[in-house]
This record gives C-alpha cells, sequence and structure tokens, in this order.
C-alpha cells in the first residue's frame, strides 16, 4: 500500500513539475509582452506563471528524499494527463487576455499549439498581441519535441527513471535511446532542438523579418507547428531567401532527431542504412519534381514552380502546415498528391506528425513478403529495415497503428457530418487534426480556419489532435475501462 502511495504521489509530482516548465516558458511571451508595451497582457501570464511555479517547488521539496520507479500504467497516466493539463493551462493566457474570449477557441487553439497541428480558429492574426503570438508559436516548439521528453531531462534531481515516459509520448513503432542513460538521450535532444532554433532565428532575421517575427516563426519550423505571426503566412513576406530558410528548416524537421546525434558523433554508417532516411528523401524529390512539372503554367515557369511546390511538399510533408500559396487553385493531379501527403508525415522521432514514413515502409515491405510468398510457397522470407531483420511485435503494432488510425479517421469523418459538414471537408478535416498537418480541403483549405465548427465539433478535434500527437495508443489506453481494473 506504502509503494502504491509512493508512486501515486510522484505521478502528481511529475504532473506539477510539467506544469510548472510550461509556466516557466511563459516568460518568453512576457518578456515580448514589456518589450512591446503591451501591459494590460501581463496579468494573462504572469499569474497562472506564478501559481504553476509555486506548486511545482512545492511538490518538488515534499518528500524529495522519496524515491518511486513509475510503472507502466502510472507513466501512461502521467503522460496522457501532462498533456491534456498543458494544453487546459497553455489556454489561460488566450482566454484570459482577451485575445480570444471563447472558452472552446482558447482551448483548440491551445491543443493545436501543443500538438504541433496548426489548425487555427483565428482569422484576424495581426490584430493580436504579439506576445499572444509568440506563445502560440511558443507552444508548437514545446509540444514538438515534447514537454514530457524536456521533463526527463530534469528527472533525475526526483529519482526516478524516465524511458517508459518517453515511449508513451515519443513517435515511431521503436522507441530506443542512442545512449546509456534516457535523460542524457533527451538532453543531446533539446540541445540539437534548441541549437537549430537558434541558427534559423538568426538566418530568418538576416533575410528580413524582425527578431521577435524570426524567433515566433523558427518555434513553429522547428516544431513543425505552422501557426504564423501573419494572416497570410510565410506568404506575408513575398521574400525567396525566407522561403528557403523555412523549406530547409521543415525539411529537416522531418528528419529523426537521432540521426543529427551520429552526425556529430561521426558514425555516418547510421545514415546509410537508414531505411526511413532513404525514403524520406526518395519521397520528397519525387513529389517536388512531380508537382513542380504539374505547376510550371500556374507560376510561369520551371523555377517559380520549383520555388512554391518545394516549400508546400516540405510543409505538407513535415506536417508544418505553412503555405505560400493557396494550393486550393492548383491543378487536380497536384491537389490529389497533396491529398496523399496528409496520411504520411514524416520521420519517426521527428517532430513531424502523420503516420510515419517507417511505418508506410514496413507496410510495403510486409505487402512485398506475402507476394513473394504467393510466388515461392516453400521459400523463406525476412522484413528487414535498416538492414536488421524486423521483430515480429514491431509488426504486430505497426498493423495495429493502421487498424486504430483508420478507425478514428472515418468515425471523426462521420461525427464532422453529423453537424453539417460536407463528406470532402469532413474527410480532409479529420485527416488534418488527427495527422497533426493543419490545413486540410475544400471549407478547411489553407484559405481557411477552423473558427466557423459547431463547439461539439471543436472539443472532438482537440481529442483527435492530442491522440494524433501521442500516436494513438497512449490516449486510448488511457480511455480504456480495462486500464482502471485492478
Amino acid at each position: 500500500m506504502k509503494t502504491k502511495s509512493n508512486v501515486n504521489f510522484t505521478v502528481v509530482r511529475v504532473l506539477f513539475l510539467i506544469l510548472a516548465i510550461v509556466g516557466i516558458s511563459f516568460l518568453i511571451p512576457v518578456a515580448t509582452a514589456l518589450y512591446c508595451g503591451e501591459y494590460s497582457v501581463l496579468p494573462a501570464f504572469m499569474i497562472p506563471m506564478a501559481i504553476s511555479f509555486v506548486l511545482g517547488i512545492l511538490f518538488l521539496m515534499i518528500k524529495r528524499k522519496q524515491k518511486a520507479k513509475l510503472t507502466v500504467r502510472a507513466s501512461f497516466v502521467v503522460v496522457a494527463v501532462a498533456w491534456v493539463g498543458a494544453s487546459l493551462f497553455g489556454a489561460i493566457p488566450l482566454y484570459a487576455s482577451g485575445a480570444i474570449p471563447d472558452l472552446v477557441d482558447a482551448v483548440f487553439e491551445s491543443v493545436s499549439g501543443f500538438s504541433t497541428t496548426g489548425s487555427t480558429i483565428l482569422s484576424e492574426i495581426e490584430t493580436l498581441p504579439r506576445s499572444i503570438n509568440m506563445w502560440r508559436c511558443l507552444s508548437h516548439w514545446l509540444g514538438g519535441m515534447g514537454i514530457v521528453a524536456l521533463t526527463v531531462a530534469l528527472l533525475p534531481i526526483l529519482g526516478i527513471g524516465g524511458f517508459q515516459l518517453i515511449k508513451a509520448e515519443t513517435t515511431g513503432p521503436e522507441k530506443g535511446k542512442f545512449t546509456p542513460r534516457i535523460t542524457t538521450t533527451a538532453k543531446i535532444l533539446w540541445f540539437i532542438y534548441l541549437g537549430m532554433t537558434a541558427l534559423e532565428t538568426l538566418l530568418l532575421y538576416i533575410a528580413g523579418m524582425d527578431f521577435i517575427d524570426a524567433l515566433s516563426h523558427a518555434f513553429s519550423t522547428l516544431g513543425t507547428g505552422g501557426f504564423s505571426t501573419r494572416n497570410a503566412s510565410i506568404a506575408a513576406y513575398d521574400n525567396w531567401a525566407i522561403d528557403a530558410i523555412c523549406f530547409t528548416f521543415m525539411f529537416l524537421s522531418g528528419i529523426n532527431f537521432s540521426l543529427y546525434f551520429y552526425v556529430f558523433a561521426g558514425h555516418f554508417t547510421e545514415l546509410k542504412k537508414n531505411s526511413e532516411l532513404k525514403a524520406y528523401l526518395a519521397l520528397n524529390a519525387i513529389l517536388i519534381f512531380l508537382i513542380t512539372l504539374f505547376e510550371r503554367r500556374q507560376f510561369g515557369g520551371i523555377i517559380h514552380s520549383l520555388r512554391y511546390s518545394s516549400f508546400q511538399v516540405a510543409s505538407i510533408l513535415s506536417t508544418t502546415g505553412f503555405a505560400t500559396s493557396d494550393f486550393a487553385l492548383w491543378s487536380p493531379a497536384s491537389q490529389a498528391l497533396i491529398f496523399m501527403m496528409l496520411f504520411i508525415g514524416g520521420s519517426s522521432g521527428s517532430t513531424s506528425g502523420g503516420v510515419k514514413i517507417v511505418r508506410w515502409v514496413l507496410f510495403y515491405k510486409v505487402l512485398k513478403n506475402e507476394v513473394q510468398k504467393m510466388i515461392h510457397p516453400h521459400g523463406v522470407f525476412s522484413i528487414r529495415l535498416n538492414q536488421q531483420n524486423t521483430r515480429k511485435e514491431v509488426i504486430a503494432a505497426v498493423t495495429a497503428f493502421f487498424c486504430l488510425y483508420f478507425f478514428l479517421l472515418i468515425f471523426t469523418t462521420f461525427y464532422g457530418t453529423l453537424f453539417g459538414l460536407d463528406v470532402l471537408t469532413s474527410f480532409t478535416g479529420a485527416a488534418t487534426v488527427i495527422g497533426n498537418v493543419g490545413p486540410g480541403f475544400n471549407l478547411l483549405g489553407p484559405s481557411c480556419n477552423f473558427g466557423w465548427l459547431a463547439a461539439p465539433v471543436k472539443w472532438f478535434y482537440c481529442f483527435a489532435m492530442l491522440a494524433g500527437r501521442l500516436e494513438l495508443f497512449t490516449m486510448f489506453v488511457f480511455l480504456s475501462p480495462s486500464f482502471w481494473k485492478k
């Protein structure tokens, strides 16, 4: 009984530490508000920041010598409740400041931020206080690498391990660590993430953005979220250099971040044998080539077509959702390719959403194997990934993911039609929130927003966005009745 009590207290302690970390991140929009003279917004940030910080310190100090190892069950509880709690907590400044006066809209915007979806209920972004826009973009950055992963980097002070937490939050069918200690792994990933953010901020500033816009868009790009400080997104700048910088970092953010560690460590063989990276590079190249070809007349030549097509491919495939052109006006062939990209996503271990390329690679290999078995009934075939045989449990997990993904996609589509959405709008809306992509098609296209949706649809989309960000299983396990049985 005492052990169970210790675990429960540890769960609560970790949850409050996570909220305290989110609260401390309010310092960035607070600094923005002070710099821009937006003093009326300050209480909306500073009051919840102070409360979360005090409670975080309090739970950190109470029984600070107590050590308890989180169980698998407790890890699921921490991750699910942490993401829900952080999203609700992050909605407080949006609602309390009056920037988004409707509660469901404030929560939707916050969930969209933390889940890195980038679907917005706002139509006039530029009228918002700059500190509010900074917070919207910063929520992408926190959610991109993972608020729990950030906390895991600090977990040694709590005396617990964090691998189960990482497994419940990170993306991809296989969870691993490239250093002996998961906390060290988390720190390295966050340092890489921070370094790339600083570099992109500097480049965007040199390219013509002011510092606040540069930092805001770097947060959105590295988190592959897509919130912008401009109504027209990146198109508002109409700047070749800015397009190129955002394209580069969207593309890089769609790659497994652990591969950057191997590059810095000089282990280039890890890149050469990585099946997902090869597929990611090939897919980007093929899609950019085809859409550039299809839209050459739309943009008056190959060069301009390459500029807009490559940007949009990187944006949708990495699930960022930035826009420099309205793809709803493109040719049907290009729209069909973009439609397919809604169901692909970036790499596992990246900040991208979606199904993930590695799952499609495994899916292709399974189909290929079955065809080979039909041709050669007595043959022995194996499925290899990264030049190694893939475990049967991984194949089973990928199969289960696809089943759960398409079940949620179909149900979310049907749910939307109950509130008057046409099938195309509802279907692509479901795909974009589950895949954390951002724009959909028709009434939820790149030039539209989600503000006009009925409140029940927004609430359900909030669940779908969080479920998609946590790879479906975490949220469904947490909501399963059997999970709560003794």
